[in-house]
């Protein structure tokens, strides 16, 4: 009988932490995904104390003939890839929590590997989703915020720090913005759900979530189409400037956003051709990704079981404050 191996893959959003058993082929097994909620008041201890629970339920169910030979995990960020703790920007109670040791002390051992979520989610597709076969590519991810990553030369980019492919934070221009400072510019601000859903009430709508969104596009409700339009802009925005600098394969949108009316990556194609300057880039496959929810428990899994496609090595060289 063949012996499986089996990683242990680890996920934290802003709104959950999710663990699961994934084999070589990307196949997650059968019983032993787990999930908890998370949210803005979390406490460290008491998440640590939940999250190793899961980690034991997920394990408990490894198969007798299996191998455990390690851990992936995918956090949101910034993430500190030499010390191995988030600081996840919207769950401010877990700054600096050392999420590669809580998941270690667990592992008896077998190593631990620690990446950014939206990393996690471009490894996942260019490993089995809708950018397999391409060696440039960028994965987003738009739902409550804007997230992503980058797989360059056939292997994944992590960044000095482990947080490279923060696309949500780049800015956009052309934009009327509410606030003011460096937060009310950047791709999140305006394409996120929360911010899309918000541009809409300031203006009069009166539904509450992105669910409304649809709702009322599905309708005919003019703002809310002004809303998802503007979103779609400014990822295509985002992408096209993207492109230019890396010059990308394929570009694939996931998030719950994404879905808020049937043509919404169509829409982001349109604007992202739009806004490209150079011929070279107008080639760029924007595309829906492929692997939906499943994508940042496979990324995570894919830092072990595909080790040649991630940089190997702590990051080198100390960071440095711009003032």
């Amino acid at each position: 009988m063949t012996v499986a191996d089996l990683a242990l893959a680890v996920d934290l959003g802003g709104t959950k932490v999710e663990t699961a058993l994934v084999e070589a082929s990307g196949r997650i097994v059968d019983g032993s995904r787990h999930r908890l909620p998370t949210g803005r008041g979390a406490e460290p201890d008491a998440f640590a104390a939940a999250l190793s629970r899961s980690i034991r339920r997920t394990l408990a169910v490894v198969p007798a003939d299996s191998t455990l030979i390690g851990a992936g995990v995918g956090s949101a960020g910034p993430i500190d890839l030499a010390r191995g703790t988030v600081s996840p920007k919207n769950l401010p109670a877990l700054a600096d929590l050392d999420l590669r040791g809580v998941v270690a002390r667990a592992m008896q051992d077998l190593p631990v590997q620690l990446r950014l979520d939206g990393t996690c989610i471009a490894l996942a597709e260019h490993w089995l989703g809708a950018a397999v076969g391409s060696a440039n590519s960028m994965s987003m991810v738009v739902s409550t915020g804007v997230g992503g990553g980058l797989v360059l030369g056939g292997r994944l980019v992590s960044g000095r720090s482990g947080n490279a492919g923060h696309i949500g934070q780049i800015h956009v221009a052309g934009f009327d913005v509410e606030g003011h400072g460096a937060d009310s510019t950047t791709l999140e601000a305006i394409a996120s759900g929360t911010s899309a859903v918000a541009w809409a009430k300031h203006r009069g709508w009166s539904g509450h979530s992105g669910e409304d969104l649809a709702v009322s596009c599905a309708a005919g409700d003019g703002v809310a189409w002004q809303a998802v339009r503007r979103s779609a802009t400014a990822v295509g925005q985002a992408i096209a400037s993207a492109t230019i600098l890396l010059d990308l394969e394929v570009v694939a949108i996931g998030g719950g956003f994404s879905l808020v009316v049937p043509d919404y990556v169509d829409l982001v194609r349109a604007a992202a051709l739009d806004a490209t300057v150079f011929e070279y880039a107008t080639g760029v496959r924007v595309e829906a990704a492929h692997l939906g929810g499943d994508a940042p428990l496979l990324g995570a899994a894919a830092l072990v079981h595909r080790p040649e496609l991630v940089a190997t090595g702590p990051p080198t060289g100390s960071l440095v404050s711009v003032r």
